[in-house]
């Protein structure tokens, strides 16, 4: 599995604050979108998070989003060396993803660009 980099995720409750500070801090601007009543800001290798506390307590559970190049060869290595699949591979609106558990515990979601046809 070829890992491309990491995105840190940070739920937060005022999210217009949170993308100023970000953006100032990285000098990039936002990208935006809304995923299952969440609104999301992309900005660098920052991924915020506002919106329901149902929705935002499961996400709270995942520690990072780790890029890679295909989902579905994440998959295979991830259950090859004992991870657990706990959801997906599913669409998303830049490409694919899975979430992961580790044996460790640690909850990880995994994600690539490949945009289905």
């Amino acid at each position: 599995m070829e890992i491309l980099g990491t995105t840190l995720r940070i739920c937060v409750d005022d999210l217009e604050a949170a993308v100023a500070f970000y953006e100032g801090l990285t000098g990039t601007p936002a990208l935006r979108f809304e995923r299952g009543g969440v609104s999301v800001a992309a900005i660098g290798c920052f991924l915020l998070m506002s919106g329901p506390a149902a929705e935002i307590d499961v996400l709270r559970k995942v520690s990072a989003t780790i890029a890679v190049k295909d989902v579905d060869e994440a998959h295979a290595a991830l259950t090859r060396v004992g991870a657990k699949v706990i959801a997906g591979p599913v669409p998303t609106p830049a490409g694919r993803n899975l979430i992961a558990l580790h044996p460790d515990g640690s909850v990880f979601e995994y994600v690539d660009r490949n945009v289905l046809a």
